[in-house]
């Protein structure tokens, strides 16, 4: 797809401030499909679908596909590609942070940069199955790090307590346009299977309350973030946020939380 040229035409320009960079390798989009694995059964959400880098290749292998676009001009685009009645692509105009979410199997998207984060903590709210995503790489590296280490903190807790989280790649800067000033990394999310894990974090709200709250005060101990009484006593809570898992956090919150 000739992205560059495709822009030109229609003197769309990318909104750097808003983190807005335009995928343009191929090669990239479809290791993106296929890292996800989406199959003809697979209903697949696309976040900021653009000019329909990744959509082209979703269209080939999903039942359906639904492409979230928020620029207006870039909906035209792709409705034009994709509005006949063969189509197995629905293009939704609108802000992803505000529409609500229709019913999908996975998540493949190369989302702006500028809203990781509450894009993100939206999924990781909503039973989202499977997401490749691609993101800055410190984004990423915050996502998988470990604690203890400099990068680890909030979102290492939430991510890892509710998701299988890893790197699959980092991507060129040439595989976008305009290209960015930073690295990028191809990033797999898998929602962690229903069992004895997954119904410890159930209230995942309260769990992003709690974790958000402790992060707050890095440098204090639990116990006193929290102001627990000396009738519960569990080591977590002798400890700093940046000092416990999110296996630890997880555990803890159950105790803390009711």
């Amino acid at each position: 797809m000739e992205v560059e040229k495709i822009l030109m035409e229609r003197g769309i320009r990318a909104a750097r401030s808003l983190g807005q960079y335009f995928l343009v390798d191929d090669g990239v989009a479809a290791r993106m499909v296929e890292y996800a694995g989406v199959g003809s059964g697979d209903v697949v959400l696309e976040i900021g679908a653009g000019v329909g880098s990744v959509t082209a290749k979703l269209e080939r292998k999903a039942k359906n596909v639904y492409a979230v676009e928020k620029d207006k001009e870039l909906c035209e685009l792709l409705r034009e590609q994709y509005g006949n009645k063969e189509s197995k692509t629905e293009v939704m105009e609108g802000d992803i942070m505000k529409i609500e979410l229709p019913e999908f199997d996975k998540v493949v998207a190369s989302i702006p940069f500028s809203l990781s984060s509450p894009i993100t903590y939206k999924l990781l709210l909503h039973n989202f199955g499977l997401a490749v995503l691609l993101y800055q790489k410190e984004f990423a590296q915050k996502m998988v790090a470990p604690h203890g280490s400099k990068l680890y903190g909030r979102l290492s807790v939430i991510a890892q307590a509710l998701a299988d989280v890893e790197i699959l790649e980092f991507v060129h800067r040439d595989a976008f346009y305009p290209s960015p000033p930073v690295k990028t990394a191809i990033v797999r999310l898998k929602e962690k299977e229903k069992g004895k894990e997954k119904r410890m974090v159930e209230k995942k709200e309260k769990f992003f309350e709690f974790v958000t709250e402790a992060f707050e005060h890095r440098r204090k101990k639990m116990r006193n973030i929290f102001k627990t009484s000396g009738s519960i006593a569990l080591e977590e809570l002798e400890k700093r946020p940046e000092e416990l898992s999110p296996e630890e956090f997880v555990r803890l919150s159950t105790k803390l939380l009711v």
